[in-house]
């Protein structure tokens, strides 16, 4: 009986916040898409192109991972996609997120300008790296100060002292369940930083909200992290008489992912979708928060499933230097893209990749 009553109570529970979450969503038939827009389709079933970057040897790609455990090249000669590592030997039955655990899911990924090393951020084995010529990554970390790496999510390299910035976006979740982490508010999330040279790995930042992408200033001055469930890229100084000092650099009207530099020191930000206003309201019922997270997680899937379903659409922006809002790119009802996770500025084009899709599109900067 007692179980009975808990499943009831659960499920009313988990359909009051699908029904609250769907609010948000908009209603509009407006596209943004034009007519200057490829959609590339990724081969062998996968999905998810969530980040890119290219081969700062050869100017080759993009290269992407995606949801079966591979990291994948664009031939542009050859219009088609080309294996060139993964991230877990694992092989069998790969490709469902049932199988990320084993399988791998590399997430953000950043070349080594001055060595050809491809850097990897997989959700589930840490940081690892590749040698220039791909096949299996090997894990540099995997835990910090004790604890697991949960949800290793995005990267980025200081070329000048051999430091890698990466983010851990839960201690208590996994990619697989990341739902939880924007429902429940957590706030387990840290920004860690790894030295090359010496091997050591340090936290830097901790107890943040859903820390998702990362990104240095062109001058190296100061990191910038993206604070999913919070809607705002928050700014870490790292040189000038600042250093240390941890501030909002801006607010944003949707659910910010990567955050990519171009070369004029602007940062495009990838965004899921607009902001559910009904979030503040979940997050300001503890009730409701402590109900969430004491839920099976079989139980919240549903909830995030039903969600998941109800649409989103293209959503990102260009941030100045000081984060101003310099541009909003919209393809309202994701008739083109959709459910943003980078935006990669690169010879007059962006490269929009998304976790979700089985597609990555290239799009023509219009002036």
């Amino acid at each position: 009986m007692f179980k009975s009553k808990l499943f009831l109570s659960a499920s009313t529970v988990v359909l009051l916040v699908s029904v609250l979450l769907s609010v948000g969503f908009p209603s509009s038939n407006h596209s943004g898409g034009d007519d200057d827009v490829e959609v590339i389709p990724i081969n062998g079933g996968a999905v998810g192109p969530e980040s890119f970057d290219f081969n700062p040897v050869d100017g080759g790609g993009p290269y992407t991972g995606v949801s079966d455990g591979r990291i994948v090249r664009w031939i542009e000669s050859e219009r088609r996609w080309n294996d060139f590592a993964v991230t877990s030997p694992h092989r069998h039955s790969c490709g469902g997120p049932e199988m990320e655990d084993k399988c791998g899911r590399p997430l953000g990924l950043k070349f080594h300008k001055n060595t050809g090393v491809l850097y990897i951020a997989d959700a589930y084995f840490g940081l690892l790296e590749t040698g220039p010529n791909g096949g299996l990554a090997t894990s540099l970390v995997s835990e910090a100060q004790g604890h697991p790496l949960m949800f290793t999510n995005s990267l980025d390299i200081d070329y000048t002292n051999g430091l890698i910035y990466f983010t851990d976006s839960s201690q208590l979740y996994t990619r697989r369940d990341h739902a939880l982490l924007v429902l429940t508010g957590d706030r387990t999330g840290r920004v860690l930083k790894y030295d090359l040279e010496s091997k050591e790995v340090t936290v830097i930042l901790q107890n943040l909200t859903f820390p998702n992408g990362i990104a240095l200033s062109k001058d190296g001055n100061f990191l910038l992290v993206a604070e999913t469930t919070n809607c705002r890229i928050l700014r870490l100084w790292l040189k000038t008489p600042k250093a240390g000092k941890l501030e909002v650099f801006t607010d944003l009207p949707g659910y910010p992912d990567n955050i990519k530099i171009n070369t004029n020191g602007e940062f495009w930000v990838g965004m899921y979708s607009r902001k559910i206003e009904a979030l503040r309201w979940i997050h300001s019922n503890p009730w409701i928060v402590i109900v969430l997270s004491k839920l099976p997680i079989a139980i919240v899937r549903v909830s995030s499933y039903i969600i998941a379903k109800l649409g989103g659409e293209g959503l990102a922006a260009k941030l100045g230097v000081d984060g101003d809002i310099l541009k909003i790119l919209e393809d309202v009802n994701g008739k083109t893209w959709r459910d943003a996770s980078e935006v990669m500025e690169r010879d007059g084009c962006l490269w929009i990749g998304s976790v979700k899709t089985p597609f990555a599109v290239e799009l023509k900067i219009q002036e």
